[in-house]
């Protein structure tokens, strides 16, 4: 119940930035917080246009100087420019927005933003234009007449992403390409304007199907550790990239376009760990480069968290709220009832116009670390309540799933391995070269999909593992279920463990045989080949090993 007020909270907190409220924060005990951050997530407020922006700096050291404007009249952005890292400085871009049916003969609308060190008007404006002046190189344009508002080309949100790298992933917003002329130096990721202009567009949710021939393919993206700003390669095989030094997110999404290119995927499953919480001060930079990344290829897509994507200012509610509202994102944060942010399933449809599924997908949230440390020391479990959720909603397709006059498969994604993983006297194909860092409680996950026939479940988190294993009834010698790894794909995260190759595994389902084929591709090396094929399911049941590939 407490962890359930807590995020009631938190997506309070979240939803008052935007509304003015004053938030106080409280820890587990419900005590008062000092110096609690400001929870972020962007959001555009339908009927409102931006009638001006400015930017405000402040320092520690000059007591007059103040990052706050009067909350009635302007409001801000809650990201420092300067991400938390400087010691004396501080800065904030605030807008000043009004109602578009409440605008009056004097006010004037924002129709352009831009950023440089020269007066933009003579090369970018009408003779009649004149742009206004702000703090660190910007520059806004407000329309020539009163009270002109052109829903195409007035502003209507304003928003800020960090790092030479940064990208939009939202429709309707632009990036604008000059950073901010800020004194932060060169530890701190350039920040960079990105506004909205024109109506709500309708986001692309495509509805997963599988193709004609009766086909369906799931990349699945282990570990990518995406940082704000071009991040720093870890344990990098090899160390240099194209004849220069590793830049850890331009290679790991470089790795993944080649292979969106090649593979052509029908679904990708991000299996959590897509932000290296430690590195990514702006989560929402980093989620954008892997989004902007699908969109662009136009793969649908689905996210769980890990332990690391959380670790930095935003916190899971807030990451899933930005996750959801992207084009070709599938996610959901699920029930607010029961543990966690993200458990839920999405259902692949049948070929054709068929309305019934022929394959669904369970998602659940693993968590973190373990809440209880002095009795269960390491990494936390998947809780009861979300186990009886999965096997309520198991149970409840199961009737609609009849309907379909083929085969119907489950399958499964988490990004902690279950304790199951741990036991090296099943068979596995693929290389152990790590220890499994499962919860050492035990919470009963394993039974649970094997009670509802799910057929393999997989996972991340340990990167260095990639192999899958199968889990056997050992009275009645029968496969239950295979239980793999994704592989590290990002070079943010640790590699090591014996020159580890980053790799990504793919899940090939032909709905014809009931039948699933994984194999994986590595990013160095024998980068044309699928290594570890094998068949894990045939006639919609999990395989003997012999009986595969």
């Amino acid at each position: 119940m407490t962890r359930r007020i807590v995020r009631t909270i938190t997506q309070l907190a979240a939803a008052a930035v935007f509304t003015g409220l004053v938030i106080f924060f409280l820890d587990r005990n419900f005590q008062l917080l000092p110096n609690a951050v400001h929870e972020y997530m962007p959001q555009h407020h339908h009927g409102l246009v931006i009638t001006d922006i400015t930017l405000t700096k402040c320092s520690t050291l000059n007591v007059f100087s103040s990052c706050k404007l009067d909350s009635d009249v302007w409001h801000r952005v809650e990201k420092d420019l300067y991400l938390g890292q400087s010691w004396t400085a501080s800065a904030y871009i605030h807008v000043r927005r009004k109602k578009e049916v409440e605008l009056t003969p004097e006010d004037r609308v924002v129709v352009d933003v831009t950023v440089g060190r020269l007066d933009p008007t003579s090369s970018k404006g009408q003779a009649d234009e004149r742009w206004e002046s702000r703090n660190a190189g910007l520059w806004v344009l407000r329309s020539s007449k009163p009270h002109a508002s052109d829903s195409k080309t007035a502003v209507i949100a304003v928003d800020v992403l960090f790092g030479d790298d940064a990208v939009e992933a939202r429709d309707g917003w632009q990036l604008q390409g000059t950073p901010l002329l800020l004194d932060a130096g060169a530890e701190v990721p350039a920040a960079h304007i990105t506004v909205r202009r024109g109506s709500q567009v309708e986001t692309t949710k495509p509805q997963p199907r599988i193709r004609d021939n009766g086909r369906f393919k799931i990349m699945q993206l282990a570990d990518i550790h995406l940082s704000t700003g071009v991040g720093h390669c870890r344990d990098a095989v090899p160390d240099e990239y194209e004849g220069g030094p590793c830049m850890a997110d331009p290679r790991t999404l470089d790795f993944v376009s080649k292979l969106l290119d090649d593979e052509k995927p029908d679904l990708v499953v991000l299996s959590g760990d897509q932000v290296n919480g430690d590195t990514a001060p702006d989560a929402q930079s980093a989620i954008f480069k892997y989004a902007q990344l699908l969109i662009k290829h136009k793969v649908p897509y689905v996210s769980i968290f890990g332990n690391h994507d959380d670790e930095g200012t935003l916190p899971r509610p807030s990451q899933m709220a930005i996750i959801e509202q992207l084009p070709y994102s599938l996610s959901v944060a699920g029930p607010d009832d029961i543990d966690g942010v993200g458990n839920y399933y999405i259902e692949v449809l049948a070929r054709g116009s068929s309305t019934h599924s022929a394959l669904t997908v369970y998602l659940l949230d693993s968590h973190s670390y373990s809440p209880d440390e002095r009795q269960w020391k390491g990494y936390d479990w998947i809780k009861k309540n979300q186990i009886d959720w999965f096997r309520q909603t198991a149970t409840g397709l199961k009737k609609k799933h009849k309907d379909y006059t083929h085969i119907h498969m489950d399958i499964a994604f988490i990004h902690i391995p279950l304790p199951e993983y741990r036991d090296k006297s099943s068979y596995h194909k693929g290389y152990w070269r790590e220890g499994v860092t499962a919860p050492n409680y035990n919470s009963g996950f394993h039974d649970a999909l094997v009670e509802q026939g799910v057929m393999m479940v997989s996972c991340g988190h340990d990167h260095a593992n990639e192999y899958c294993m199968l889990s056997m009834d050992e009275e009645k010698k029968k496969p239950q279920l295979w239980m793999c790894y994704g592989g590290g794909a990002g070079f943010g995260g640790y590699g090591g463990y014996g020159d580890y190759v980053r790799r990504v595994r793919f899940f090939d389902v032909d709905a014809n045989q009931a039948r699933i084929t994984t194999y994986k591709r590595l990013e160095y090396g024998d980068t044309k080949s699928r290594i570890d094929e094998q068949i894990i399911v045939d006639g919609g049941k999990p395989m003997l090993p012999h009986e595969g590939v």
